[in-house]
């Protein structure tokens, strides 16, 4: 018997825990966006602000944004490591222009197969990770290493659909099959594949 609830449940629950997380995400004093590759922060700021009047320090897995002389708006232990050296910060007139600037900050990081539930370890409100649908992106667009490994995962996944054997469950068969041409003389009948 099943214990999970059904879709339309499911479907209920999913819609207002983006709700919650929406709305927990608006009250924070920045905006965020990322994807599987860098983290991307937005911050308001009064137009009449400087890039000397800002102060930013990013380290591998520290950061602190603010405005000089005032209370840092982020400032706390990265969850994930970041490459410092590849993260930049600007200070950008908004598009409404008089009215406000942004700092916008652009996190490289480390780990390129990690979604972050937030961008700080003490941030007050988190994401649920396992809920990130991710953009779609090219195979050509990685590396070849993670290419090849999406590559199997989507083969072995089109073979489970087809209730055919794995890439690593082939290579057993046939392993198995070369063990028995060179040991004619074994019974493999009560031989089993797990």
């Amino acid at each position: 018997m099943s214990t999970s609830p059904p879709p339309e449940e499911r479907e209920k629950k999913d819609k207002e825990d983006r709700a919650r997380e929406a709305e927990e995400q608006a009250k924070l004093p920045y905006k965020w966006t990322q994807t599987i590759q860098d983290l991307d922060i937005t911050i308001s700021v009064p137009s009449n602000l400087r890039g000397k009047d800002i102060v930013v320090e990013m380290k591998k897995t520290y950061l602190k944004v603010g405005v000089k002389g005032q209370e840092p708006v982020i400032d706390g232990p990265l969850p994930h490591e970041i490459h410092p050296s590849e993260s930049t910060w600007t200070l950008e007139t908004t598009a409404a222009g008089r009215t406000g600037k942004e700092i916008s900050l652009h996190l490289d990081k480390t780990n390129k197969q990690q979604w972050w539930a937030s961008v700080t370890s003490n941030a007050p409100y988190f994401l649920d990770t396992s809920k990130i649908t991710p953009e779609n992106s090219k195979l050509g667009d990685l590396d070849g290493e993670t290419r090849g490994m999406v590559e199997k995962m989507m083969y072995d996944q089109r073979q489970k659909e087809m209730g055919k054997p794995t890439s690593d469950e082939e290579g057993k068969m046939a392993m198995l099959e070369k063990f028995k041409a060179q040991h004619p003389e074994m019974d493999f009948s009560n031989a089993k594949m797990g």
